[in-house]
């Protein structure tokens, strides 16, 4: 199964993220990205990819670990940008990003202890997918916008383990569906 960690935005930030991607649907060209919607706003902390049934338990008991070595963490979403000359929009972050990005580590690590191949580490960037594009478009006003934006803050109370099913109807726009297979609460372990 196709797999990642993530922290989910609660509904009430979602909420307030939604308002803020109506507001840049309208912009001109808008139409030329394709828009996520909330099932799919997520901040990944590590991505697995396709993971053997057989490795899933071993991944998650050390997830497990991870989350209860980590402590609660105040975040909100808030700005945003652009990846791949303007392929992907994303907002970002505030709060306490070092315990984020900790946390996306320790992630990573777990699945490198279960035997999940791993592609080449990278720095952590806290980031939620809100649009994408095949081609590159100018998303200097998305950006613009993203900027002076920022949810409510929240205190991170758990990890997800999340399973991404690939949309396969052939639908021009259809999105991937996903669904949390496991979560845990952060600092159980004291």
């Amino acid at each position: 199964m196709r797999l990642f960690a993530a922290v989910l935005p609660p509904p009430e930030a979602a909420a307030e993220l939604a308002a803020e991607v109506d507001r840049l649907k309208r912009l001109p060209g808008a139409d030329a990205l394709r828009w996520t919607g909330r099932p799919g706003w997520h901040f990944t902390l590590a991505f697995y990819g396709e993971v053997e049934d057989g490795v899933v338990p071993g991944l998650a008991e050390r997830l497990a670990r991870a989350a209860h070595r980590t402590p609660p963490f105040p975040l909100a979403v808030a700005g945003g940008g652009q990846f791949g000359h303007g392929r992907a929009l994303w907002a970002g972050a505030r709060g306490d990003l070092e315990t984020l990005r900790l946390l996306a580590e320790r992630a990573e690590a777990a699945a490198r202890k279960a035997g999940v191949p791993m592609a080449e580490h990278r720095r952590y960037k806290a980031h939620l997918t809100v649009a994408r594009s095949r081609d590159a478009v100018p998303t200097g006003p998305y950006v613009e916008l993203l900027d002076g934006f920022a949810s409510r803050t929240w205190t991170v109370g758990d990890v997800a383990l999340v399973r991404s099913n690939l949309p396969v109807s052939g639908v021009p726009g259809e999105q991937p569906r996903y669904e949390v297979v496991a979560s845990w609460e952060l600092g159980a372990g004291g």
